[in-house]
């Protein structure tokens, strides 16, 4: 895949349009890297940014390009009550939300109508959205497009579960991610046998509604074989959009979160992703999750996310900032389609060096080819020679984010 800019442009009816043409600020509802990225694309743009963070995640906070930083979650509000509560208190009515993680997301899709008079949308409404949101029906989706996915099984009750037969290894995932805890937080959770099947989804139904536990088959491969299309899409159409591969990521085996990626050239992904896209129908970032199973060399659909994803910087150096380009669909301008071009990485530094360590005494590589990853055009996930400050928060703040988790006890 090399750099394309087409004739072909889109826009997109704007929610809000009418609330003024100088309501032009964004507000990024997180303070995680994710966030951090959003906030420098368009603060660079010197598009007004303010950051709402909660618990330890405020690094996005410590960015010269945010002007304002606020805490919620304080009061016991609803997500869309608080919002709503800003927009009247703090005077940024017309602004627009950018929400980063599933949970905010959801909420602000579920109140996509009330909010939509206020702010302008980012996400798209509850209908088109609960099909990414809950795994289930994305399951239900991936069929109708005709696509692979992972041997799967929903159990309605403990009993159902004990009847049924499957082969192991197996991971347990929760369908959806409504609110923050140790199942929730984590990727997957690899059982082995039966017995540790049952004790672990005892576990589960402790932390999730039993009926939102999912037993799927562990597909075998590191990173090197989990593959994304992430796109801006406009009612279901892919308008900006990038292939990655997890070259690493932590844990190795169905990975929590990336520690180096890298845009290459597949159309197979996107391909796939087309398909199911315009299935959904939604205007929108979204990442869209494959796993290319060794064993056949079947693509197999994982997850659809419908929000801002953990490398999307990557994406402005690939010729793509997703960010900048979602601010210009909503604003009504019109946006060219373009593919991200191929060898560019990103790099979390201090999650891929424990990972890389890991690799190399495993006798996985060596320590000159993960010397030689550093060559060729890339990006790191915090540090960034303009804004210096939060790549210097990193390490400290890391250090209390895990010293305040094991305080709680719950690893969370």
């Amino acid at each position: 895949m090399s750099e394309a800019v087409s004739d072909r442009a889109v826009s997109v009816p704007v929610s809000g349009a009418a609330l003024g043409a100088g309501n032009d600020g964004a507000i990024i509802i997180g303070g995680d890297y994710r966030a951090l990225g959003m906030a420098r694309s368009l603060g660079r743009r010197r598009v007004p940014v303010w950051v709402l963070w909660e618990r330890e995640e405020w690094i996005a906070t410590a960015s010269r390009y945010v002007r304002r930083s606020l805490a919620i979650g304080r009061r016991g509000e609803p997500l869309h009550e608080e919002l709503l509560r800003i927009a009247r208190e703090r005077g940024v009515a017309g602004w627009t939300l950018f929400p980063t993680s599933d949970r905010a997301v959801a909420a602000v899709a579920r109140n996509h109508d009330e909010l939509g008079r206020t702010f302008r949308m980012t996400t798209p409404p509850w209908d088109a959205l609960r099909w990414a949101h809950d795994k289930r029906l994305t399951h239900q989706l991936a069929k109708e497009a005709g696509l692979a996915t992972p041997e799967t099984f929903f159990p309605a009750s403990r009993a159902e579960l004990e009847a049924h037969e499957c082969e192991f290894p197996v991971i347990l995932k929760p369908a959806v991610k409504e609110d923050f805890n140790r199942f929730t937080a984590a990727k997957a959770w690899r059982v082995d046998d039966r017995r540790s099947l049952l004790a672990r989804y005892d576990e589960a139904s402790m932390l999730v509604p039993p009926e939102t536990i999912m037993v799927q088959e562990l597909i075998p491969g590191d990173g090197g074989c989990q593959l994304s299309f992430a796109a801006l899409c406009a009612e279901g159409q892919p308008v900006a959009s990038v292939v990655a591969r997890r070259i690493r990521q932590f844990p190795s085996d169905f990975g929590r979160a990336s520690t180096f990626v890298e845009t290459i050239d597949d159309p197979g992904v996107v391909e796939a992703s087309r398909r199911v896209l315009g299935a959904l129908g939604a205007t929108g970032l979204v990442e869209v999750e494959f796993k290319r199973d060794p064993r056949s060399d079947v693509l197999k659909l994982l997850d659809i996310n419908p929000r801002v994803w953990g490398w999307h910087t990557l994406g402005a150096k690939a010729g793509v900032d997703f960010p900048y380009l979602l601010w210009r669909l909503v604003h009504g301008d019109s946006v060219q389609t373009v593919q991200g071009v191929p060898g560019v990485k990103w790099k979390r530094l201090s999650w891929d060096l424990v990972t890389a360590a890991s690799d190399i005494l495993r006798g996985d590589f060596a320590v000159r080819d993960y010397l030689a990853s550093f060559r060729g055009p890339r990006v790191a996930a915090i540090f960034a020679p303009d804004d210096p400050i939060p790549g210097l928060m990193e390490a400290p703040l890391l250090a209390f984010v895990l010293c305040a988790r094991l305080a709680r006890g719950n690893g969370v």
